[in-house]
């Protein structure tokens, strides 16, 4: 076995262990802990599919936006040291059923489908390309998008300024 293959799996194991504790942690802001850590794996992941844009995507939005608005609102509407702040979960036998359905669904799809084997070539960077098609091709709707989002953001802010003043 390769040295990138033994990465992958370590990598694969590590996403997967997180991902195990954030379904069966019994307090919830262990629970979005290890959530970073299982964004961080899907980044890892994303950099061995060759998708680096994919992968800063992942760290900058999930770690960075996502995951700390979600421990900022688990830790300001909570208190997290009581023992009344667990995390509910569903009987073992509902969460086991509903994976073995759910594995074998996915085998059915996959024995089902035709598997190419791609020849091996070297990965290229894509953030250039996406960086060009978005400043070229999509220029408008990209503007567009800019505009409705800041749209969005003044409504939002001229919302919570109302509602401070009724106050």
């Amino acid at each position: 076995m390769e040295m990138q293959e033994i990465l992958f799996y370590a990598i694969l194991a590590f996403t997967i262990f997180s991902a195990a504790i954030v379904a069966f942690a019994n307090k919830i802001i262990y629970s979005a802990f290890a959530l970073l850590f299982t964004f961080i794996g899907f980044a890892g992941l994303y950099v061995f599919l060759g998708a680096d844009f994919l992968a800063v995507t992942q760290i900058i939005i999930y770690v960075g936006g996502i995951l700390v608005l979600i421990l900022f609102g688990i830790l300001l509407t909570q208190k997290i040291y009581d023992l009344k702040a667990l995390a509910a979960h569903n009987p073992l036998f509902l969460s086991l059923s509903g994976g073995l359905f759910v594995a074998i669904i996915l085998a059915v799809i996959l024995s089902k489908n035709p598997w190419f084997r791609l020849v091996d070539k070297a990965l290229n960077p894509t953030t250039s390309a996406i960086g060009k098609a978005i400043l070229t091709d999509y220029l408008l709707p990209f503007e567009i998008a800019s505009v409705l989002l800041l749209g969005a953001l003044i409504g939002a802010v001229y919302l919570a300024r109302v509602e401070g003043k009724k106050k």
